[in-house]
């Protein structure tokens, strides 16, 4: 990115020459911004890697300052992810070399993590050790890995995000469903996938979690019921899911609660993986601004 400024030239601006109307001119020059954020994505040839360094590149205020995975080692990432023009920034094997680079140039930088949750650890511990926070994207992340995480944070005064969801519109709904179940006892979570891995789907199973956290027991008439047909138990609070899996379909979750005479909905549906680029995008100008670790977007919100 850059920005418009003006040149100072033995005092504050030039005044080399003056107009007809006997006024000074001013000259300016384009300067490179200062102060972006150095952005690396790790785990960049995925397809939400991709996407993540095209938002990155065309976001103000910040630049793609590395992109790391084990494939497609030398493609410029500018090309992979489809952009008119090269970034001129190599897909890298070596993390620590690009967190080197960055750290010696003093610069506020982030580092995108969407690896595996085995590597999660060691590459937010890495990350702080050169300055840098850290966003995790990582869906399978095991909750003892992000307690393990918030202690270091904690002891080294970093900045780390742990989001089970980049989709804004999936925290929205969450939101909505945590407000409504103050006034309805009966609800069911109903998902679709197209594909059969992680059934319940994490974002089902958030949900849950949020509202069996109310202390609430739901579904009271249909509680102890061991049918098959009636989805899988979450918890012991009475809160179902039932996920229908058909290739083509959108991802979509759907919370229905009921009350008498009435039934009331919240959906959400991704069509495409560009719907978590707004919340990574504010991730990224916000995780720098922590000294510990927070888990969940909504944090942001």
């Amino acid at each position: 990115m850059a920005a418009v400024g003006c040149t100072v030239r033995a005092a504050l601006c030039s005044r080399s020459r003056r107009s007809s109307a006997g006024r000074s001119a001013i000259s300016c020059s384009v300067q490179p911004a200062q102060n972006s954020i150095k952005v690396v994505i790790n785990g960049a040839t995925k397809d939400i890697g991709r996407a993540a360094i095209a938002a990155v590149a065309k976001s103000r205020g910040m630049e793609v300052a590395g992109a790391i995975d084990s494939a497609l080692v030398g493609e410029d990432a500018g090309k992979i992810c489809g952009l008119e023009e090269p970034l001129e920034i190599p897909i890298m094997s070596d993390l620590t070399m690009v967190l080197g680079s960055i750290a010696q140039s003093r610069a506020t930088g982030v580092v995108v993590d969407f690896t595996d949750p085995s590597a999660v650890y060691d590459n937010v511990k890495q990350a702080a050790a050169f300055g840098l926070a850290s966003v995790v994207y990582v869906p399978k992340i095991q909750l003892e890995t992000v307690t393990a995480l918030s202690a270091f944070c904690e002891k080294a005064s970093m900045g780390c995000l742990v989001a089970p969801t980049l989709s804004i519109g999936s925290v929205l709904l969450q939101q909505a469903a945590i407000q409504a179940s103050f006034h309805y006892r009966n609800l069911e979570i109903v998902e679709s996938r197209p594909d059969p891995s992680d059934l319940p789907s994490p974002d089902a199973k958030q949900i849950a979690r949020n509202l069996s956290d109310l202390g609430q027991i739901y579904n009271r008439e249909d509680l102890t019921t061991d049918n098959p047909a009636r989805g899988q138990l979450l918890g012991d609070d009475g809160i179902r899911v039932h996920s229908m899996v058909l290739p083509g379909l959108a991802s979509s979750t759907a919370v229905h609660f009921s009350g008498p005479g009435e039934v009331y909905s919240v959906t959400h549906t991704i069509t495409d993986v560009q719907s978590l680029m707004p919340g990574l995008i504010l991730a990224i100008r916000k995780v720098i601004r922590l000294k510990n670790l927070i888990y969940g977007l909504e944090k942001f919100l």
